[in-house]
């Protein structure tokens, strides 16, 4: 028996209805989340671009290869416009057979943070490899195809080529299998009872081994009575400014959070699919699956193509909206992303991963070009600290400011520009 099993006693005695009030909720916008995923728009194009010079043969790319790459890159301006904007990491050159064909290759310095790049996967691949194990434990048939994960690679801090490599040195993990619809998928071989605990769990248990230690046990003696199943178990939230203090609001969360928490490691197909029960069971698969990403946020789409395998409903999009304590929906980049509020803290991760932590030190070369031509080799050791240095500066003059946007209510039954966004095809 598999963890997908547990927990059914949970149902046995919980009456499936739907009693909770709606509440009608505004979006409200949040400007230091729209900046972040603003930036690592560009920075997730950038590194694309570098992992695909990388790839080529040649050691390089022509303007003619990049022309049709803007939509795929996920910018808001045409490739050759973007790539001749970061001279400390592309190289600009003519065609040694047509000089009139432009040609990009990377730098001396781009070079170096792909070698400390490789190191940072291979130092990390045991977490990496957890994380696609725990997706695939939420999925139905534990395995996904594979042109659903390649998307997230970004996501979940995943190595260009990591269905070969990762699936290699981890046979006993996962493997490569051809799916029922003749696509490959990428499979779990063996269910891990140890990979399913939540990440909510763990948090809920950390905290209460720290209250137990502390003065305050209360979060101590909630999470025991939770484990005797006694408590449900609660979703960290963080309401836009003036949420907070709504009676309607308020009593709409309590009750909400009153309802048991059901494991998205766990077996689902007992709970009523119009219950609130099973709501909430839905936020806690969003949750978990935004908890594993490394910037704790993703695009829609993304989701959108694994709602069969997670077992999503048609509309699930529209949680988002519902549950703004929770979740941030942006409209940044022309794209709709979706992030875990509590990811977050005064306009930046709580919790940096090595591989987003690699990042930032690529990011701030594109920014700065403080080591542009042969001047500044010798700093690139000191980018670690020179970041952190930058990030604390930020910190202390940024607040979570955030607008009220009064003309897009969303709701269930409401038909605003986020909620649209949020449910479009």
């Amino acid at each position: 028996m598999n963890g997908r099993s547990k927990g059914q006693f949970l149902l046995c005695n919980f009456q499936q209805i739907r009693t909770i009030v709606k509440v009608r909720l505004k979006w409200v916008k949040n400007r230091s989340l729209d900046h972040i995923i603003d930036v690592q728009t560009d920075l997730k194009a950038a590194c694309l671009l570098k992992d695909a010079i990388a790839r080529s043969s040649t050691g390089y790319l022509t303007s003619k290869s990049l022309e049709n790459t803007q939509k795929l890159l996920g910018i808001t301006v045409p490739t050759l416009r973007f790539i001749r904007r970061f001279p400390t990491l592309f190289h600009e050159f003519p065609h040694p057979k047509w000089p009139s064909l432009a040609c990009f290759e990377l730098t001396h310095v781009a070079k170096l943070l792909r070698q400390q790049e490789m190191k940072v996967f291979d130092e990390c691949q045991t977490d990496l490899v957890e994380r696609l194990c725990r997706l695939l434990m939420m999925s139905k048939s534990q395995m996904i195809p594979l042109q659903s994960i390649h998307p997230l690679k970004w996501d979940f801090g995943l190595p260009d080529d990591f269905d070969k490599n990762l699936v290699k040195r981890f046979p006993d993990h996962l493997q490569i299998v051809k799916g029922t619809s003749g696509l490959a998928c990428l499979k779990l071989v063996q269910w891990r009872e140890e990979f399913a605990v939540s990440e909510l769990q763990k948090s809920n248990e950390k905290r209460g081994l720290e209250s137990d230690n502390g003065a305050d046990g209360r979060s101590a003696y909630k999470y025991r009575e939770f484990k005797r199943g006694k408590s449900a178990l609660e979703f960290p939230m963080s309401f836009p400014r003036g949420y907070g203090a709504q009676k309607k609001v308020k009593a709409w969360m309590e009750e909400f959070q009153k309802l048991p928490y059901i494991s998205p490691y766990e077996d689902s197909r007992r709970i009523d699919p119009n219950s609130e029960l099973m709501e909430k069971r839905v936020v806690g698969v969003l949750h978990e699956f935004l908890s594993l990403t490394i910037y704790k946020k993703t695009k829609r789409n993304y989701l959108r193509s694994l709602r069969e395998e997670l077992i999503l409903p048609h509309r699930f999009t529209r949680l988002f909206t519902r549950y703004p304590g929770i979740f941030y929906l942006s409209l940044k980049c022309k794209t709709t992303t979706v992030a875990l509020r509590e990811g977050y803290r005064r306009g930046r991760l709580v919790e940096r991963h090595p591989v987003a932590r690699h990042r930032d030190k690529f990011h701030h070369v594109m920014r700065t070009g403080l080591v542009y031509r042969c001047k500044g080799i010798e700093v690139l050791p000191l980018l670690d600290s020179l970041i952190d240095e930058a990030e604390e500066d930020k910190v202390e003059g940024q607040s979570d400011e955030e607008e009220i946007e009064t003309s897009d209510e969303c709701y269930e039954a409401g038909t605003s520009e986020v909620e649209s966004a949020s449910d479009e095809d």
